[in-house]
């Protein structure tokens, strides 16, 4: 298939950008199945507007939950919420375990909210691979807001932080890993942290924890961290929540550390691409697939062992410099 092709073709880029729902799934779609680069060097120029907030944390935290209310909470300002939601992967088909309709069905049918559900496919640090080109692609369809959830897979959900402006630390009381998730550097990527089912018992005392933890933690200069309770399920804490998420939107824009920040991430976005474009390389053109194949054959016979045949490969792909 010609690039031409399969690159968004003019009519399609005007229905994006006007954030026709179909056409933000089947761009998504495309990106996550590798069909072309093209399609994310149209729409790069369109981007760039989208305020991004992550809510990331233990297992059985009530992120979902979360993400339904805070989404209700920011379309009372008649903003256009993007929600991608990073699921375990289904070992049959390899797709999200969990849909959007069956998660947020309330939300899926209203004006203005785009909601995808992405598996993991083995990535770790609680996103998918491609959840930073299907937030591009959410961006590029006039999205005000985009809502990242992490897959919930505990205490390596770090990779959030790369990709959103604010990051919501969530726990629970009876999780019994809260300071578990402390150590292990959860906290060091939170600009609010919550504690989400808060009528339930120990919920009080996990808030004294984190606040002891804060306060032996080096803070970020000119933010005073908001450490507060909701309780999803009924809606409470939420108001308060979105405010503080706002509040930190409004110091990032007025400290200049939203540019700061952003640079900093495209840096990292840009060595990321390059090497996985010398992946492909190396891969797709620097051995043929045939080579590949009779190497593969000589190690499976013990004709040759995986570790010298890597070794010699890589020093006839890297050339040493003559010295002058």
């Amino acid at each position: 298939m010609k690039n031409e092709d399969i690159s968004i073709k003019m009519n399609s880029l005007k229905k994006l950008l006007k954030g026709d729902k179909r056409v933000i799934a089947q761009t998504i779609s495309a990106v996550e199945n590798d069909v072309s680069t093209m399609i994310l060097e149209t729409i790069f120029p369109h981007t760039g507007k989208a305020y991004h907030i992550g809510i990331t944390g233990p297992p059985g935290a009530g992120k979902s939950t979360l993400v339904n209310v805070i989404a209700k909470k920011l379309l009372e300002k008649n903003n256009k919420i993007g929600i991608i939601a990073v699921d375990p992967t289904s070992p049959f088909s390899g797709g999200a375990l969990l849909g959007d309709r069956i998660r947020m069905t309330d939300l899926a049918l209203k004006d203005g909210v785009f909601i995808r559900s992405m598996a993991s496919r083995g990535s770790l640090g609680g996103l998918a691979r491609k959840t930073n080109d299907a937030a591009l692609v959410l961006d590029a369809a006039g999205m005000d807001y985009i809502l990242i959830e992490t897959i919930g897979v505990g205490q390596v959900e770090l990779d959030i932080a790369e990709v959103c402006d604010t990051t919501v630390v969530v726990l629970v009381p009876e999780s019994g890993d809260s300071i578990q998730v402390m150590k292990a550097g959860l906290l060091e990527i939170a600009d609010i942290v919550l504690v989400n089912k808060g009528d339930r018992d120990g919920s009080d005392r996990l808030l004294m924890e984190i606040k002891f933890a804060f306060e032996l933690r080096e803070q970020k200069i000119g933010w005073h961290f908001p450490i507060l309770k909701t309780t999803a399920t009924k809606e409470m804490g939420i108001a308060a929540l979105v405010a503080e998420m706002k509040n930190h939107q409004a110091y990032l824009n007025k400290s200049g550390r939203l540019e700061q920040e952003r640079r900093a991430k495209i840096m990292k976005r840009i060595n990321e691409l390059v090497e996985e474009n010398i992946r492909s390389h190396l891969r797709e053109r620097i051995i043929k697939k045939e080579e590949m194949e009779r190497i593969v054959d000589k190690v499976y016979r013990r004709k040759l062992n995986p570790y010298n045949i890597a070794s010699k490969i890589a020093k006839s792909i890297i050339k040493p410099r003559k010295h002058r």
